[in-house]
């Protein structure tokens, strides 16, 4: 009785198990049909360090090139943590929305998105150069400047000292 009893548990322990794994959380797919799975994708992007980011670059890059892979690789490319080639991202992006193969076209919306985004990116790092060059020729600039102020400082230091004229004091009429 004893025995069939412990028989009995053992089988409803495996059956709980069985049924605990069909509800157990499923890896997304990120290669899957539309916006979402490449979504997803970004999400996990943030989660990971840069040493895991280099490795998936790694990954992508064995992957072959469907309008997905392209999407995705470009995501990556463009995360701020990860090691950034915008250009590079913006083509893959170009890529895709020019393919009119129905898995990219399911992707397009995102892909401009994503491209405006990476070209507005682009477009501010541009700015920031050409301000960091702006700055560094302004203080060069100011530089030269003070050191003409210190020398006629330094000019009118080794002046002799004029003697000031004494004036007459001025005469009052009476009133």
């Amino acid at each position: 009785m004893l025995a069939r009893l412990g028989q009995a548990l053992l089988l409803a322990c495996c059956l709980l198990a069985g049924c605990a794994n069909l509800n157990a959380p499923r890896p997304p797919r990120y290669d899957g049909p539309g916006a979402l799975p490449p979504l997803a994708y970004y999400q996990m992007l943030s989660k990971m360090t840069p040493g895991e980011l280099s490795r998936e670059r790694s990954v992508l890059a064995a992957l072959p090139k469907t309008p997905n892979t392209q999407l995705r690789t470009a995501m990556l490319l463009g995360h701020p943590r990860g090691p950034q080639d915008l250009g590079k991202a913006i083509g893959l992006l170009d890529a895709v929305l020019k393919s009119n193969e129905p898995p990219a076209l399911g992707l397009h919306p995102l892909a401009r998105l994503l491209a405006d985004n990476y070209l507005e990116r682009q477009q501010a790092e541009g700015q920031i150069d050409r301000l960091a060059v702006q700055l560094k020729e302004s203080q060069r600039k100011s530089g030269e400047l003070q050191e003409k102020i210190d020398g006629l400082a330094d000019i009118e230091r080794t002046l002799p000292q004029r003697s000031r004229p004494v004036r007459p004091a001025a005469v009052r009429a009476p009133r």
